[in-house]
């Protein structure tokens, strides 16, 4: 039996065998989130996060239906490693069994995943007989026949590996992370990804990120660096206790541009000498680049805009001239968190791996300030 806490922790009764543990936090968090407590009074948490252990299987979680927001997860790669326990994931007779215990997989993870929820799955390839099995774009195949929306191929590179002894190819030097989502309308903070990765407002689906050693059973765990990111993607910190529902992060934009930059500096010089207002700032926003070159076919924003909003970016455009358009960039920032009417404190986000192997996602989940599960069918 499973037990739902409001406060939305699990407390686990050991049935079916399962062998679980709950750990508090005990070191410094890998990323501070960004968080106004003047905006949003429901910051502090009582208790710290807290990971769960099961020993069980991935395609049979003891989980309730809608309780994980977001599945970060490495399986066994195909033929690559046999642990030699009974039922075990990866060491199917042919490639295609291997896709169909992973859509077994997708399909309870689907279960246990509250609606905003998604997927990353970090998964390689298998050179067998001599040809690459496809292995990455099988699942995605599949799984987009089973309704899932596939959002990304995250190329993992590597920047480095072990030896490889052929010479009639190029060794292999990356690997896939496939962002699936069962809904559209899953939780995805890019904003808040790309203020803590930087490299601009959408970073892009290239990770370079050096593979971590470790020294046990589990000789290739995939980095903490990949967990981060997408927990910072796909994570909410805080969800409704009574509905799930994920707080999201409220954006507007500022007048700041960066003043490293000649032309920014430039039109913020000219904006103060003209004396113009939050006013005819919010006016040129509202408009957007839409007044010189191909933007003149494909900018429909002046035409939808406001007889007033209209004339306030016109006197702007008078003052700043080619500037004018510097002031489309400028910087955003967080002024709070939604909502969802309920008068109630936020739970947090819940991380689930369900091949948790050495704990790397856990880990990661609870410094980040998530509550994090854990399933494996031999826990380290």
């Amino acid at each position: 039996m499973i037990n739902m806490r409001p406060a939305g922790r699990y407390d686990f009764a050991v049935t079916l065998g399962a062998r679980w543990t709950a750990e508090p936090l005990l070191e410094e968090p890998l990323f501070t989130p960004p968080v106004d407590p003047d905006t949003d009074p429901d910051t502090e948490f009582e208790d710290a996060p807290r990971q769960t252990v099961i020993e069980g299987d991935a395609r049979k979680i003891p989980l309730p239906n809608k309780s994980v927001d977001l599945v970060v997860t490495s399986p066994p790669y195909w033929k690559k490693r046999d642990y030699g326990i009974p039922d075990q994931i990866g060491q199917e007779e042919s490639a295609g069994r291997y896709v169909e215990a992973m859509m077994r997989c997708l399909t309870e993870w689907k279960r246990v995943l509250r609606p905003t929820g998604s997927v990353f799955l970090n998964v390689g390839d298998t050179f067998h007989k001599r040809s690459l099995a496809g292995i990455p774009g099988r699942i995605e195949a599949a799984a987009s026949d089973a309704g899932w929306f596939i959002r990304n191929r995250i190329i993992w590179a590597k920047g480095g590996g072990m030896p490889e002894p052929a010479r009639n190819r190029l060794a292999n030097r990356h690997e896939y992370i496939v962002h699936l989502a069962p809904r559209a309308d899953y939780y995805y903070d890019l904003f808040g990804y790309s203020e803590a990765v930087g490299n601009g407002a959408n970073p892009g689906d290239i990770w370079r990120i050096s593979p971590e050693r470790y020294m046990g059973r589990h000789l290739a765990p995939f980095p903490a660096e990949i967990v981060r990111r997408a927990i910072l993607l796909g994570c909410p910190l805080y969800v409704c206790a009574k509905c799930g529902v994920p707080r999201q992060r409220v954006v507007r934009r500022t007048a700041q541009l960066d003043p490293s930059r000649p032309q920014a500096k430039r039109a913020m010089e000219l904006a103060s000498a003209a004396g113009l207002t939050p006013g005819h700032i919010a006016a040129i926003q509202a408009t957007g680049v839409s007044d010189a070159g191909k933007a003149l076919q494909v900018q429909t924003g002046t035409g939808r805009n406001s007889a007033v909003v209209q004339a306030l970016a016109m006197e702007a455009k008078r003052v700043l001239g080619g500037y004018f358009r510097e002031f489309t960039f400028a910087r955003r920032e967080t002024v709070g968190w939604s909502t969802c009417g309920h008068d109630l404190s936020p739970a947090r986000g819940v991380v689930l791996d369900p091949f948790m192997g050495t704990g790397t996602t856990l880990r990661t989940a609870v410094r980040m300030g998530r509550d994090a599960v854990g399933v494996d069918l031999a826990p380290t």
